[in-house]
């Protein structure tokens, strides 16, 4: 009985494990003294857990598209701060500002959204939303 026992509560940890490692750090991600600003068209806008994610096409000089993704908080938090399934959809313009990716890739973390009108969506983030 306790073999089993043990090998149970083994089981349970290995998968308690794999969970903790799928939500990241923020400070592993992101650096809070880099704001990037970046326009473009919505691509996707997935309202998941646990973080949810908008992708957007950024026109560069000379006609090319560089793909950005914004990661926010989860789909309560964003519903608490006035956030719906379908505040987007792909092909709205929007501005985004967030905290820079640490690698220096396309990737930040929202801070604030803009529509193409300039009016906030929504409650901006703040550090403690992290």
């Amino acid at each position: 009985m306790t073999r089993t026992w043990v090998f149970a509560v083994a089981i349970a940890g290995s998968f308690a494990a794999t969970a903790a490692g799928a939500h990241h750090s923020f400070a592993a991600f992101f650096d809070p003294t880099k704001s990037v600003t970046v326009k473009g068209t919505v691509t996707a806008f997935a309202f998941t857990n646990p973080h949810g994610l908008i992708a957007i096409d950024v026109p560069k000089p000379g006609g090319a598209v560089e793909h950005w993704r914004a990661e926010t908080n989860a789909p309560v938090i964003l519903e608490r701060r006035g956030w719906a399934r379908d505040t987007l959809k792909a092909g709205d313009v929007v501005t985004l500002r967030g905290w820079a990716s640490r690698d220096g890739k396309p990737y930040i973390r929202l801070v604030q959204a803009n529509r193409a009108d300039g009016s906030v969506i929504g409650v901006p983030f703040d550090s403690s939303d992290k």
